[in-house]
């Protein structure tokens, strides 16, 4: 396999789609390790709730007055900030307008920001903060900052451009483990049944044939109440449920290969079975299992959005490109459909880029050319 790469590479440049395909899906790791530093919303799961502001338009401006928050937030290292993201050190509180006051002859401590603050279209409060009581040193110059929502904000005020760069992460996380577990139970017992046959194989694939009558669905959501509720037990569900692909493809492939002249050689020299196996026959069967696997992320990457739709898979306030269409899919019909638009696409756009990939690799593995 390592002689064929270079000619493997060379095929799969020449197919544009997959081109394409291996850009969205750079693009999309670049994102999901940077999320927390490119996200207009840095706090941890981009959860920065302000519920004056829910439900905008995307474009959306507004003026925030930055006022302390009562407890002190500690600072975090780059590593932390770029796993985790970082607490806000401050309250964001909408604002229409705002004017300094100063107490004549009462010292500077009575000096106060007195603002209309923004409760809801047309409806506005007039609220004083004293200066000390403000981010940035006290000066109102730095309290007030205006924050425009590129995709508008959900029912709750957070910003969906946020919560989306970072549900990127959830992802590729669960389309990862899903193929690395599929992988790994697939082509063990897919090897196994091909090499050795017989009543190992009859064993192997009377369990693959129990496996695959069960509707995937069905099985994920039996898995997933064994298991609960959570970020890891949902990868570990889809997981446990899309390796009879890579099985009945390394079995099929395996039961070829083992008849070939470059593995009676290899008994004949004595080596041992898993030697065979691992060494000589798997490294020529792996060209149609990684095209399964490409089709196995993008199938993990729906399968998991329709588990956070439901409120099996990914809970809150981690965001999630299905949760997020749950919570908003509501203003589909009504003023702001963007809401629940946006994750769609997005779970639109890294499917297609995993299936172009995927059909790519099998052009380029496609020996018959």
């Amino acid at each position: 396999m390592n002689k064929q790469s270079p000619v493997i590479w060379r095929r799969l440049k020449k197919n544009k789609g997959a081109i394409f395909g291996i850009c969205l899906i750079g693009l999309a790791v670049f994102i999901a390790v940077t999320a927390y530093l490119i996200a207009p919303d840095p706090s941890p799961d981009a959860n920065r709730m302000i519920v004056e502001i829910g439900g905008r338009k995307p474009g959306f401006t507004q003026l925030f007055l930055c006022v302390k928050k009562e407890k002190q937030v500690l600072p975090v290292s780059f590593l932390q900030r770029l796993v985790g993201g970082r607490e806000d050190s401050c309250i964001f509180v909408p604002v229409n307008s705002y004017e300094k006051k100063t107490a004549a002859g009462q010292g500077m401590d009575r000096d106060s920001l007195v603002v209309d603050q923004f409760i809801d279209e047309g409806v506005e409060a007039r609220t004083a903060f004293p200066l000390t009581a403000l981010c940035g040193d006290g000066d109102p110059a730095k309290a007030i900052v205006q924050r425009t929502f590129r995709l508008g904000t959900d029912k709750y005020g957070r910003d969906i451009l946020s919560r989306l760069l970072i549900g990127v992460r959830v992802s590729l996380a669960v389309g990862l483990i899903t193929v690395l577990i599929s992988l790994s139970i697939g082509v063990l017992l897919g090897a196994l049944a091909g090499y050795f046959g017989g009543k190992t194989d009859n064993i192997i694939m009377w369990f693959i044939n129990v496996i695959w009558s069960i509707p995937t669905l069905l099985l994920v959501f039996a898995i997933t109440l064994m298991l609960g509720k959570g970020f890891w037990q949902v990868f570990i569900a889809i997981g446990l449920t899309m390796w009879v692909n890579v099985a009945r493809i390394v079995r099929g492939q395996i039961l070829t290969l083992r008849e070939k002249e470059y593995v009676e050689a290899a008994r004949a020299l004595g080596f041992g079975d898993i030697r065979i196996i691992v060494r000589h026959i798997l490294p020529n069967a792996m060209g149609p299992v990684w095209v399964v696997a490409a089709s196995n992320f993008a199938s993990a990457i729906v399968i998991e959005a329709g588990l956070s739709f439901l409120g099996i898979g990914v809970q809150p306030p981690q965001p999630s490109w299905g949760l997020m269409i749950k919570e908003n899919y509501n203003f589909i019909i009504t003023h702001n459909p963007m809401l629940a638009l946006a994750p769609g696409l997005a779970i639109m756009l890294l499917v297609l880029a995993f299936n172009l990939l995927g059909n790519g690799l099998r052009d380029a593995l496609d020996v018959r050319d």
